[in-house]
């Protein structure tokens, strides 16, 4: 599942999204979902039981959960808001539990001169709390609105590379850890 994070209105994300979308699809080793938490529109945590007892009453909590459930793998795209994740990363992963369970998750950050690295960072030790295993892999895309070109991301060969390698790793701990989540 491809997460585009930002939920700003007049964000700046939707072509490095469709970017990351096309590339796993062209990848083919995943049935490539789409989750925009925009449009999910999750309110802060509003859940009045714990989330590992998987007891929610919200209409918005179970359509997120059926959609986290139902992933193999994650591949977040995110911005970097002052220094950390943005806080719709952080409600989206605080509404579930068990959902998460062993299943990868690498990134695709961007920004400016640090390429929105620091909010993955962040972001892999709250995933790390859910037993996702956050690869070290990761697409960075340093001042990304220069390569933005008629509203289409055009990275350059660095980025391209990295998520083919990404991906491969994506896919390869998606394959083991199956075997933790049946």
């Amino acid at each position: 599942m491809v997460v585009q994070v930002s939920t700003r209105p007049g964000r700046a994300s939707d072509p490095v999204a469709k970017w990351a979308v096309e590339s796993a699809r062209a990848h083919g080793a995943f049935d490539v979902s789409f989750v925009d938490l925009r449009e999910e529109a999750l309110p802060l945590f509003d859940e009045p039981k714990h989330p590992r007892l998987g007891q929610y009453e919200h209409e918005h909590t179970k359509r997120w959960a059926a959609k986290v459930r139902a992933a193999d793998a994650f591949l977040f795209v995110t911005p970097e808001y002052n220094y950390g994740m943005p806080p719709s990363l952080l409600n989206a992963i605080t509404f579930l539990s068990t959902e998460w369970a062993y299943k990868p998750a690498a990134f695709v950050s961007y920004g400016g001169v640090s390429a929105g690295t620091r909010s993955a960072q962040m972001a892999r030790g709250v995933l790390t709390a859910m037993k996702v295993v956050a690869i070290p892999e990761a697409v960075s895309l340093p001042f990304f609105t220069k390569s933005i070109e008629n509203g289409v991301l055009v990275p350059g060969d660095v980025q391209d590379k990295a998520a083919i390698t990404v991906l491969d790793e994506l896919a390869r701990w998606a394959r083991a850890l199956a075997t933790l989540r049946s």
